[in-house]
């Protein structure tokens, strides 16, 4: 401030002149002052030449000058934090140093001074306007040209605009042009005062205090006789004047008096409307005139003071509020307003206008709440009389009363019962919309005369409903051109699936049990044998299907479908709507109804319910409730008859009569064929309805249709967008890659060859060349944006059943040649192209080698997290040796004997996957050498090696190792109970409840010996017990001698080292323990090929046995504890899903379910998972979706492998111990927790779209099964019942 002279301020004047004078045409052209300041304010966004202003760089120089050094201070403190160990993020730095900054000292006292020079500066340039406003007066004064101005110059201020919409005209200036209008004025003056309105800011206009008079004026002014200021005149003149300022009330006033003279001819109901008489046509244009600007009006208003919409609101209400006397007869009733408005706008469009908008929304409603809530009443009361009239007379009757203007366009004339068919159709348009608004749904119930009780919310829409089927068909109202369908069951129709598609709305409305079977009333009655209702037809049941697909979409819809709204209560009156809808399919399926046999509709009303089923299947909890009926039958059934009818239609000959007819034949045909495809492939979005589907014979099919639509790329059709479940196909490929049959239909259907080809042409090149406009740019993320999809879905595709399907046995091609067109088409191919690259063909023939490498060792670095895939790449093809062989390869000599590692990205990353595949242990037991460089003098510290064993760096000194805690008075306790006499069901509650309680307390303890003898002494006297055993007991009496000569799969004895290595790294193996745990899988394969069905032989167990193994760790590497303790457990329901081989084509499941390969653990556990999943964790269940990847792909990874790699090995332990002392039902419970636990990581990665890659490669840190212990007994009050009696279910049941 003590600076700033006078130099300084002329300085900043002249700037700011500058920046105005730039800006002044966006200044200008804002309609109110707010706009004008925002339009300032974001100038930076809007104007590119602001960094060129000289205020701007004013304004920069004077806060570097004043902020610089302390804002280099608070970067460099940050800096010296990161140096420190502490990661920021670029945007984390910046706000705080911001933040920082203006909580400063300097910055307010900067601020300050700013603000004093910039008030001086601003006065002064207010000062020098004002002279020379008033010397602008001045000159005008002298060449007397004030009348001819368009704004005022008196110094009034800007605020005299209530809404400060406008700058320089004032009030006084609108006083004197209203005194100017007046008619005693000259002709001249009356003239000019009308220019120079007609020039002014409309807002201002508007608001001025004078309006109502101003008003007056122009209603005189507009009528005067002299041409010159004749209506017409005016409109064609004056025409953007009077759009904004005739006065609309005045219209609506004229007409309300028009409405309530007796002296106008006003047609009656009786006589109708003839619209050829001149009177009438005149009354419609004005009726017409006046809806169209209602309808336009809601496009400007929100610009004009709220008094403005006000008017227009009130007016209009008021106007159609209009009521004749009623002391008459009905048949002589003079026609209301609203007739006439219904006429030109049967669907009230311009209700829907008026409450688009908040602004306008809440006026209206405040006005029908306060003065008009007779037009409402009256509306449903139009419904309740239509309604009535639908029940009372006769159909014939009922439908002449409903036949619209299809005779109007001849005749020109309306009957009155017609005229009372449009009113109905507008307010039942009416209260449609209204019921959307919380406001608006708070003005029922409404009372009306002509009934007793008050109509509710509830009331009115289950006569919605039954409008559907109570009322006859009606023609079209419109013309051909027009497709509109004006019947009360499809305007009803458009109602409720607009009440449908507004969530809170459709709560509160429409997810309750008298509306629902209000809906399902028609299919209750067909399905009792009787007539659905007097009007009820095939299109009437489509409407119904169309609203119940809607409500079956939406999470509260469904959960009412499928349990009613007492979910809890154990008295049940009548089925729910899920039931009635799935038996109601069924016999559509089945065809089992005779009332529409032989109907062209009838394949559209079997579709649109098979639609709503599909809503409901397509869930977990859905399908559990629809599993009875056996729909997924049905529908097989039926597609396998329908593609029988397609093969016989005849070829069309050419020049036949027939062509036409067949030709739509066949397509109709079809499209039933594909619909009933697609409700089969519905069922693979859960995994027990991918055991449903395998089970209809039709998954090829079905992948394939998919598959079709994908290369069209038509992920779900538009005409089913609404009723079908918003998500692409990425689940449903997820789902069915995580099985053998599911993978071999997507290698048949070319969905693989199209998924692979694409990835090429996005990471080399096409098939075809491609002309180059501009070059591509170069990567800077190890897998480019442009292959992050490709990336994804293989790793969705590559489940272990899918990996050894796809590569089982398979041989790398590993060519001498490769053409640098030669463009991949299976897994095997990516495999030999861009992961294993052992020749110089190989690297030669990519374009981007480096790239491309990467993609492929990422790739592998994924898949590997799966143990069984890990192992059957490791057998087949040996890629340790191979990246071993690459990183030897990658060295420079730096003297005769030392050479040293050269870093790069591929070295980094070969580097990470071979610890990452060689090293077993949980997120405590291993270290996993980062991929990025650090900064530094050392910018990668980790060892490189191309030989075993790996450096000891690698391995974690923080395993935790066991120790005998059998002294422990909790466990001593629990040791105890398994001496006493008496073990009946009552001991294994008391021990299961000892148990939880030293899990909760002292977890660790539960290991070791401890831990050995826990399970030892346990799971005997389970299978001692009859009512504990699932599985019957099977006589075992070979010997060592008799099994030692059995042979082991490649990937088994892989398996065994990798155990042995494990155990050894965990102090709990010695030496020998290879051939122990080799006696133990031989004896393993050949007890459980006694229990194996001889129906199917086409499935040997696969995957390395990761229970045993586990078992086989726990027993400290006893083989004979360890098989004794095996047989007793494989009489347990447990051992079903911890023992996975337990099952493998075992006698004891159903036929078709060893037919499908598929595992009890997949179709019922991680089925499960996802249903507690969607109610417990709702957020991690939408990630998941929102990613395409399934729960149970993961989970069945996880449970497979015992959790290896992913927990540490005490918790390992626990999940074990939990699930064998509790039962089988805590396995599910714990991957809940797993994910609860992971909820924000799994939302961060959702965000960052890799949360497969995060679930399969990262360990679950910090997770540990006794902090959740009290979680999994709360879900186990919820879901036990249900879990424990569908994992019952999966044995054949005795006859």
């Amino acid at each position: 401030m003590a600076h700033f002279s006078g130099e300084d301020e002329a300085m900043l004047q002249a700037m700011l002149r500058q920046l105005f004078q730039s800006v002044k045409e966006k200044i200008t052209g804002a309609p109110s002052l707010e706009c004008a300041e925002e339009i300032l304010l974001h100038l930076e966004e809007t104007d590119e030449n602001f960094h060129n202003y000289e205020f701007v760089k004013y304004l920069r120089q004077y806060i570097c000058n004043t902020l610089g050094s302390m804002i280099e201070e608070e970067m460099e403190k940050w800096t010296a934090d990161q140096n420190q160990g502490e990661e920021f993020g670029y945007d984390t730095v910046v706000q705080h140093v911001t933040k920082r900054t203006q909580e400063s000292k300097e910055y307010k006292e900067m601020i300050h001074s700013l603000k004093n020079i910039m008030m001086i500066v601003v006065e002064s340039m207010i000062n020098k306007f004002e002279e020379d406003e008033i010397r602008s007066q001045e000159r005008q004064k002298k060449t007397q040209k004030e009348k001819s101005s368009s704004y005022c110059t008196d110094n009034c201020s800007d605020s005299d605009s209530s809404f400060n919409q406008s700058y320089k005209f004032c009030q006084g200036k609108l006083q004197l042009i209203l005194d100017q209008l007046d008619p005693g004025q000259p002709k001249e003056v009356r003239y000019e005062a009308l220019q120079t309105l007609c020039s002014a800011p409309p807002s201002d206009v508007l608001n001025c205090e004078n309006w109502t008079t101003l008003c007056e004026k122009l209603t005189v002014y507009l009528s005067d006789p002299d041409p010159v200021f004749s209506v017409r005149k005016c409109l064609q003149k004056y025409k953007h004047f009077l759009f904004f300022f005739f006065p609309y009330h005045s219209r609506t006033k004229y007409l309300e008096l028009y409405f309530l003279s007796r002296e106008n001819n006003i047609p009656t109901l009786s006589t109708g409307i003839d619209i050829s008489n001149p009177n009438v046509t005149h009354l419609l244009k004005k009726i017409r005139l006046l809806n169209e600007y209602q309808k336009e009006a809601p496009s400007f208003w929100i610009r004009h003071p709220e008094k403005y919409m006000e008017e227009i609101v009130e007016s209009t209400l008021s106007l159609l509020s209009v009521k004749h006397d009623q002391s008459h007869l009905v048949s002589q009733k003079i026609l209301d307003p609203i007739y006439f408005l219904a006429l030109v706008d049967t669907k009230a469009v311009w209700f829907k206008k008026w409450m688009h908008a908040y602004y306008s929304r809440t006026t209206v409603l405040r006005l029908l709440e306060k003065k008009y809530k007779s037009l409402i009443t009256t509306a449903v009361q139009q419904c309740v009389q239509y309604f009535e009239l639908c029940e009372t007379m006769k159909g014939d009757e009922v439908l002449e009363h409903s036949k619209s203007c299809g005779i109007k366009q001849k005749t020109f004339y309306y009957s009155g019962q017609e005229l009372q068919y449009i009113y109905f159709i507008h307010s039942l348009s009416l209260l449609g919309r209204l019921l959307i608004y919380t406001q608006g749904r708070k003005l029922f119930p409404i009372k009306l005369k002509t009934r007793k009780d008050s109509v509710s919310l509830t009331d009115l829409l289950v006569l919605f409903t039954q409008l559907i089927y109570r009322s006859p068909a009606c023609p079209k109202m419109t013309s051909p051109g027009h497709l509109e369908d004006y019947s009360p069951a499809s305007m009803a129709t458009e109602v409720l699936c607009i009440l449908c598609d507004q969530k809170e709305c459709a709560i509160e409305c429409l997810y309750n049990n008298t509306v629902i079977e209000a809906l399902l009333q028609p299919i209750h009655n067909l399905m009792k044998g009787t007539k659905a209702a007097p009007n009820c037809s095939e299109t009437a049941l489509i409407h119904i299907a169309h609203i119940l697909a809607r409500i079956a979409s939406v999470e509260e819809g469904l959960t009412l479908l499928l349990y009613g709204e007492n979910m809890n209560s154990s008295e049940e009156k009548s089925p729910t709507g899920a039931h009635l809808i799935a038996q109601f399919s069924k016999k559509l399926l089945d065809e089992d109804i005779s009332i529409f046999s032989g109907s062209e509709m009838f394949p559209v009303v079997k579709g649109a319910f098979t639609s709503v089923c599909r809503q409901i299947y397509g869930t977990c909890e859905g399908l559990q409730v629809l599993i009875p009926y056996s729909l997924h039958e049905s529908i097989a059934k039926a597609w396998k008859k329908t593609s029988l009818l397609s093969e016989r239609i005849p070829t069309p000959v050419e020049g036949s009569d027939s062509i036409s007819l067949v030709s739509q034949e066949s397509q109709n045909i079809m499209a039933w064929e594909e619909n009933l495809l697609d409700d089969l492939l519905n069922f693979a979005a859960t995994p027990k309805g991918l055991l449903l589907l395998q089970r209809t014979g039709a998954i090829n099919e079905c992948v394939t249709f998919m598959f079709n639509r994908y290369a069209k790329k038509l992920q779900v059709q538009k005409e089913l967008l609404i009723l079908h479940k918003k998500f692409g196909y990425g689940v449903l490929v997820t789902q069915v890659a995580s099985t053998a049959a599911g993978a071999i239909a997507l290698q048949n259907s070319g969905f693989i060859n199209a998924l692979i080809t694409e990835l090429w042409a996005n990471l080399e090149c096409g098939r075809d060349d491609v002309r180059v406009t501009h070059p591509r740019s170069t990567p800077v993320d190890p897998i480019d944006q442009s292959c992050q999809k490709s990336f994804l879905a293989l790793v969705n595709l590559l489940s272990y059943p899918a990996v050894f399907e796809l590569l089982g046995n398979q041989s790398l091609p590993n060519k001498t040649e490769y053409s640098l067109r030669e463009v991949p088409t299976s897994i095997i191919d990516i495999i030999d192209r861009l992961i294993i690259l052992n020749s110089e063909a190989k690297i030669r023939s990519l374009f981007n080698y480096e790239q491309s490498h990467i993609f492929g060792l990422r790739l592998l670095s994924v898949v590997c997290c799966d143990l069984d895939t890990l192992l059957l790449l490791e057998a087949q093809y040996q890629v340790s040796e191979m990246l071993l062989n690459a990183q030897e390869e990658n060295t420079l000599e730096t003297s005769e004997s030392h050479r040293e590692f050269i870093i790069d990205s591929l070295s980094v990353e070969r580097n990470h996957v071979l610890v990452r595949i060689n090293l077993i242990g949980g997120p405590m037991e291993r270290i996993l050498p980062p991929r990025l460089l650090e900064k530094g003098d050392e910018p990668y510290p980790w060892p490189m090696f191309s030989s075993y064993p790996l450096p000891n760096c690698y391995l974690s000194d923080c395993v935790t190792r066991s120790t005998d805690l059998k002294q422990d008075n909790d466990l001593g306790k629990l040791l105890l109970r398994f001496k006493m006499s008496d073990k009946q069901t009552a001991w294994i509650e008391n021990c299961r409840r000892q148990f939880c309680k030293i899990m909760k307390a002292k977890p660790d303890i539960i290991s070791g010996s401890a831990l050995v003898e826990l399970l030892e002494k346990f799971v005997l006297h389970l299978s001692e017990s009859p009512s504990e055993c699932y599985f019957p007991s099977v006589e075992y009496t070979a010997t060592d001698a008799n099994v030692k000569n059995e042979n082991l799969s490649s990937v088994q004895q892989l398996g065994i080292k990798m155990t042995v290595r494990y155990g050894k790294f965990l102090s709990l193996l010695k030496d020998g323990a290879e051939n122990d745990l080799t006696m133990v899988l031989k004896h393993c394969e050949r007890f459980l090929k006694q229990q194996q069905s001889t129906l199917c032989m086409r499935w040997n167990y696969t995957s390395h046995d990761w229970f045993v193994s586990s078992l086989f760790i726990i027993m400290l590497g006893d083989k004979d504890k360890t098989f004794r303790f095996l047989q007793q457990f494989s009489r347990l329901l447990t051992s079903a899903f911890l023992w996975l081989p337990r099952l493998h084509i075992s006698r004891y499941l159903p036929a078709d379910t060893i037919e499908s390969g598929i595992h009890p653990v997949y179709f019922c556990s991680t089925h499960y998972i996802e249903m507690l999943l969607k109610a417990e964790v709702p957020l991690v269940f939408s990630a998941f979706h929102m990613s395409g990847f399934a729960p149970s792909q993961i989970c069945m990874q996880w449970i497979t492998q015992c959790f290896w790699n992913y927990l540490d090995w005490i918790e390992i332990c626990h999940y074990i111990a939990t699930c064998v002392f509790l039962g089988p039902d805590y396995q599910v419970y714990i991957c809940i927790a797993i994910f609860k636990h992971l909820q924000q990581d799994i939302l961060q990665h959702t965000q960052t779209q890799d949360l497969q890659v995060f679930l399969k490669e990262e360990a679950l840190h910090g997770f540990r099964v006794s902090d959740y212990f009290e979680y999994m007994e709360i879900l186990e009050q919820n879901y036990r019942p249900v879990l424990l009696r569908d994992m019952r279910n999966i044995r054949v049941q005795s006859t």
